[in-house]
């Protein structure tokens, strides 16, 4: 099974599915729709979840949107900030929309 990491800090907005895509640099462009990932923690490689990949879009940095933002659930100048924080001096993305299929038992 593919798999795929976030920073802790979302984690909870994943499981509770107001984050709904992530943008990636050109080492996540093999994703397609219907792949299914094993998700874990950057930091501490901790799983918590299982996603579905909807789509695969490629973007540039200027044309990210209020909805982009949105489905990261941040404002647009904060979801800007990030990707450039993460990804400097990069111009071309992949928006990798996802959905929620499994969670940690608590």
């Amino acid at each position: 099974m593919k798999k795929m990491t976030f920073f802790t800090r979302f984690v909870d907005d994943i499981l509770a599915e107001r984050k709904t895509i992530t943008i990636r640099d050109t080492s996540e462009a093999h994703l397609h729709a219907g792949d299914v990932l094993d998700v874990s923690t950057l930091e501490e490689g901790r799983w918590f979840c299982r996603l579905e990949v909807l789509s695969v879009t490629e973007t540039k940095l200027a044309d990210l949107s209020p909805l982009h933002a949105a489905q990261e659930n941040m404002a647009l100048p904060e979801l800007k900030a990030l990707i450039q924080e993460i990804y400097p001096e990069q111009e071309l993305f992949y928006v990798i929309q996802f959905c929620l299929l499994s969670e940690p038992k608590s």
